[in-house]
């Protein structure tokens, strides 16, 4: 496997991204014209109802599982730098971190975890200039 970088963190979920997005988005627009259709033509009915409403609760079920999700891993990721910090420096993290800073700061190595935490806070550092400023990438393998 390829050592993951800044180059190449991120990932997909080929099922998520390359087969449900797609076919979502195709069966919400396909349900939407035909609605409008439908009602223009005068043959609104129940089952022309029914595949719309089908159509807006599989997208947003798709939508809110994922969003639930990332949520979720937000929060064990703040929880997991929480702790690694307190374990380095046998101190509590910088309450001014935002959860999307502690998010870029996983990738730091410990030896530079520290003071790039630091930085982070006292400059108010956007997640990808943090990610960009680390020398040595500590990958995560796991967040989808």
């Amino acid at each position: 496997m390829k050592q993951q970088s800044y180059e190449n963190h991120t990932r997909y979920n080929p099922l998520q991204h390359f087969i449900w997005m797609p076919l979502a988005a195709i069966t919400l627009i396909s349900a939407i014209v035909y609605t409008f259709s439908a009602v223009k033509n005068g043959e609104f009915s129940l089952s022309t109802f029914l595949l719309l409403a089908l159509a807006i609760l599989s997208a947003l079920a798709g939508i809110l599982a994922r969003m639930y999700g990332l949520a979720l891993q937000d929060r064990l990721i703040r929880t997991e730098e929480q702790f690694r910090y307190y374990i380095l420096t046998n101190k509590r993290l910088d309450s001014r971190l935002t959860i999307p800073q502690l998010i870029a700061l996983r990738f730091a190595s410990d030896e530079e975890y520290p003071a790039l935490v630091e930085k982070a806070a006292q400059e108010q550092m956007a997640p990808n200039e943090i990610k960009k400023a680390i020398n040595n990438w500590r990958a995560d393998e796991y967040r989808v």
